[in-house]
């Protein structure tokens, strides 16, 4: 199946999804993070960025549309293009040049940057039902595909 749905009670369960997932992503990625203001999507990116070793302050790249972390011999890239005004900007910022051979992608609202960004491998979509976050990850390549069975193979584990 290329796609699990998640219930997210809490901030912590969606900082353990992002965890969870980014244990089981050893190679280069693009994902996409949809979601509504205030779904989870940078603290997904935190705890994603946690399974790495990181432990440094993780901020939304609203106003910066990108933050690098170097994580040995990764790069992960975080995009949030919610204040992008003209799909040129990410031209502007050498956006092809962040697309390489040693890089993990996340891209927040990744709608606005159609045209110019590569199709993802995964696709993760936060939103409420009532009152509970629910999260719905979606794979869109081949490598995405391997992702989302090793994520449901440990999922429960920790």
């Amino acid at each position: 199946m290329n796609a699990c749905i998640i219930t997210l009670p809490n901030e912590i369960s969606t900082l353990n999804l992002g965890m969870k997932l980014g244990c089981v992503c050893d190679k280069v990625l693009m994902m996409y993070l949809y979601g509504d203001l205030g779904t989870g999507k940078t603290t997904f990116s935190r705890g994603f960025l946690r399974a790495f070793g990181y432990n440094g302050h993780v901020k939304s790249p609203t106003y910066t549309l990108v933050e690098s972390y170097y994580l040995g011999s990764i790069t992960l890239y975080h995009f949030d293009l919610y204040r992008l005004n003209n799909i040129e900007e990410l031209e502007f910022i050498g956006i092809h040049d962040y697309f390489n051979s040693n890089a993990l992608c996340l891209v927040e609202w990744p709608q606005l940057g159609i045209g110019i960004l590569p199709e993802p491998d995964l696709v993760l979509t936060l939103r409420y039902v009532n009152t509970i976050r629910e999260a719905e990850i979606f794979s869109l390549s081949k490598e995405g595909k391997i992702i989302i069975r090793k994520f449901k193979r440990i999922k429960d584990l920790f």
